[in-house]
C-alpha cells in the first residue's frame, strides 16, 4: 500500500511531525527525517491494525506497507 505524507518541520518540538492525509488521525514525530520516516510507518501499521480488527477495513492482501510521496 502506498500513502502520500506530509513532513512539516515543529519549531517547537525541535524536529518533524508527519500526518497521513488518508488516514484520519494517523500521525508521527521524529527529531530528524528519517526518524520521522520511519515512525509513521510504525503508525501505519499501527493504524492499519486496528481498523481492520474493527472491521473497518481488510488488509490481509497488504504485505509491506510503502510510502509514495513525501512532501517537504
Amino acid at each position: 500500500m502506498r500513502f502520500k505524507v506530509v513532513i512539516m518541520y515543529d519549531h517547537e518540538y525541535n524536529g518533524y511531525v508527519v500526518d497521513v492525509p488518508e488516514l484520519v488521525g494517523c500521525m508521527s514525530q521524529g527529531k530528524t527525517i528519517d526518524e520521522a520516516l520511519n515512525n509513521i510507518k510504525d503508525a501505519i501499521k499501527g493504524w492499519l491494525r486496528v481498523e481492520e480488527k474493527h472491521g473497518r477495513l481488510d488488509i490481509r492482501e497488504s504485505g509491506e506497507v510503502f510510502l509514495g510521496e513525501v512532501t517537504v
